[in-house]
């Protein structure tokens, strides 16, 4: 598949970057995640290993959408995560569920 990472395109396939991973110990993870095979790998880090550019040159946006088109699984930052990795929904409250919520009584109706 052909996709531009840091305006310089590449061809890349789901068997070349798994053999471009192989052997490639997972840093830790603080934002964007892609699973190879069974391990967790910073989005940052597998643009760098299949690019070989600088991590600077490219956004995590930019490798997610390739990852995510070649069919590997991609996951957002930290927040909302729970001990065994999965992401969990937020929900958004308006400021005034979001003040009901702290002072503890139920959200008004119909507003």
């Amino acid at each position: 598949m052909r996709c531009v990472i840091a305006r310089f395109p590449f061809d890349l396939s789901k068997t070349g970057v798994l053999a471009s991973m192989k052997g490639v110990k997972p840093e830790p993870i603080t934002g964007e995640s892609v699973l190879i095979g069974r391990r967790h790998y910073p989005v940052k880090q597998v643009g760098e290993v299949i690019t070989r550019q600088d991590r600077r040159d490219f956004t995590s946006g930019e490798v997610t959408r390739a990852m995510t088109r070649l069919g590997f699984t991609c996951q957002g930052g930290l927040a909302g995560q729970t001990a065994q990795g999965t992401v969990q929904p937020t929900r958004v409250l308006t400021p005034l569920q979001n003040a009901s919520a702290l002072l503890g009584s139920p959200a008004p109706q119909g507003l």
